[in-house]
């Protein structure tokens, strides 16, 4: 299994409409680098959903439960999606700050490439994530 993080604008797709919609595809990405993460994604992945603009935190766990395919949003096709699920909010919100405050996570992609919209998160940094936001 693979972790990931996808970020959201909550005026765009907060968590509170992903949890109303339990299943929703992940569209709207172009970006060529976050496309590829989604193409590597697998049935069964977890992804943490982080809130960006005003809030910057992680709020809760979607799972990818349908395999990158077409974006029917991108009018050039070049761009494809995949499907997510809720799984579990966040006890508490994890903040970017929070994050860049832990040495242990100075790797992460969030941290090195802010504006990247969908990225990998190692298997040690999810869990050190997890257990500061009160979920396992």
């Amino acid at each position: 299994m693979n972790y990931w993080l996808f970020k959201s604008e909550p005026s765009t797709w907060s968590w509170d409409d992903q949890v109303k919609k339990v299943t929703e595809h992940w569209d709207g990405v172009r970006n060529y680098q976050a496309s590829n993460n989604m193409k590597a994604m697998k049935v069964g992945d977890l992804g943490f959903f982080y809130h960006s603009v005003n809030e910057k935190q992680i709020v809760g766990i979607v799972e990818v439960v349908k395999e990158y395919y077409p974006d029917h949003t991108d009018p050039n096709g070049r761009f494809g999606m995949v499907d997510v699920k809720m799984v579990k909010p966040f006890v508490k919100p994890v903040s970017l700050a929070e994050i860049k405050a832990d040495p242990r996570l100075h790797e992460l992609a969030l941290v090195r490439q802010g504006r990247l919209s969908v990225s990998p998160v190692p298997a040690e940094s999810w869990k050190i994530i997890c257990e500061m936001g009160g979920v396992s």
